[in-house]
């Protein structure tokens, strides 16, 4: 039980360290604010010789930069209100396929005797037709006991296999549609619910990340071999990739970038706006530890995009084939529509997220399911007295 009181005399304890916290950011975010000003004066030639020593400087300019344009390019369409939004959106998205993917999971539950695991994962593929053309379809895997262990218990906790099971069923669930909807016309657009930056992966054992790297690359392959558009979304990113940039542009002195992208964008864009393209050079340890023929993070450009009026702007993680083949900015087009239509966010990622979401209520479901199906197999399966304790309670 939470107690409101408690709280509050908690949060009147570290009064200071949020106002503190507040001031510097305001500060930092002044002072990076100046930096973008001075890079928009840079042409790409001159960004990449200031570079040039530093393997992994956060973000490399692409063929976007030109010496005195803004970072930022406005949007120039303007409505007077949503009508006129929406019919510019539903004009963009007209007869054009977009797909998107999310998936659920179910862990293993400490409270019975034998594991199990599962998946779910959603497919949305809305073709924008006059008749309404739409596929909501799921997938739903199980993770049987010795597909949770690893190999010889060297694969850490067997959540972190069903984790990577959820990936690996959302990448090719994508790869399938790319392949399938390859040559459409107009441009099909397939929306990835998360970075195609995979950081995460780098505290994995090695053989887990690798099966995360190869699932990764080979939708980044498929994109390009199929010439179906892929764009990795992410609504609220905490990434540092364009600040970093920044500080060894500003001669690097003393700690470094605590604020994020978003945050130092947010007030330099107004809704529709967008950063032009970035070649992402992240410096993490996953970078660290990959060999020549696993790295693939200049393969990918990052596009931060206001799709709405007060919030931080989103990251668009995109493949570098995208810009190479001029079609970059058809494709942020079909994310503002897809924005308009979802009010802030993609109607395709949204509605895929709705269908493929597992509730507590869903993971008692699965359970009891599972428990008959054990029955029936006649294996023992015994539940916890401190998990029977707690439902009671409840």
């Amino acid at each position: 039980m939470l107690s409101p009181t408690h709280v509050v005399n908690a949060l009147e304890r570290k009064r200071d360290r949020f106002g503190t916290y507040d001031r510097e950011s305001g500060q930092e975010r002044a002072h990076y604010a100046d930096a973008l000003c001075e890079l928009a004066s840079m042409s790409r030639e001159e960004v990449w010789h200031y570079l040039s020593e530093i393997e992994r400087p956060g973000a490399r300019p692409t063929s976007e930069r030109i010496a005195g344009n803004p970072v930022v390019r406005p949007f120039a369409a303007r409505w007077e209100h949503h009508g006129q939004a929406r019919a510019w959106a539903l004009e963009i998205l007209r007869d054009r396929p977009t797909v998107a993917v999310d998936g659920s999971e179910i862990s293993p539950s400490r409270d019975y005797s034998l594991p199990v695991g599962a998946v779910q994962v959603a497919r949305f593929i809305n073709h924008h037709r006059a008749e309404g053309d739409y596929v909501k379809d799921l997938t739903f895997d199980v993770l049987a006991p010795d597909e949770l262990t690893g190999e010889a218990n060297e694969e850490g906790f067997p959540d972190q296999q069903v984790k990577l099971r959820r990936y690996e069923l959302e990448c090719s669930t994508l790869i399938h549609e790319m392949t399938r909807l390859s040559g459409h016309e107009p441009l099909p657009v397939c929306f990835f619910d998360g970075s195609l930056i995979a950081s995460f992966a780098a505290n994995l054992p090695e053989r887990l990340r690798r099966r995360y790297l190869a699932a990764t690359v080979d939708l980044l392959h498929t994109s390009q071999r199929t010439g179906v558009p892929l764009v990795g979304y992410i609504d609220t990113s905490y990434a540092k990739d364009l600040v970093t940039m920044l500080y060894y542009l500003k001669h690097p002195s003393g700690a470094p970038p605590t604020i994020s992208d978003p945050a130092l964008l947010r007030r330099e864009m107004a809704w529709g706006d967008r950063t032009e393209a970035w070649v992402c050079a992240r410096d993490d340890e996953l970078a660290t530890k990959l060999s020549p023929d696993e790295r693939y993070y200049e393969r990918v450009h990052l596009v931060y995009l206001k799709t709405t009026a007060t919030n931080p702007p989103a990251r668009l993680d995109l493949p570098a084939w995208l810009l190479e083949a001029g079609l970059l900015e058809e494709v942020v087009d079909v994310v503002r529509a897809e924005c308009i239509v979802g009010i802030g966010y993609p109607y395709a990622v949204e509605t895929a997220d709705a269908t493929a979401v597992i509730t507590a209520r869903d993971r008692e479901r699965f359970y009891g399911i599972f428990q008959q199906f054990i029955d029936r197999l006649g294996v023992e399966l015994r539940y916890s007295k401190k998990a029977l304790s707690k439902r009671g309670r409840r």
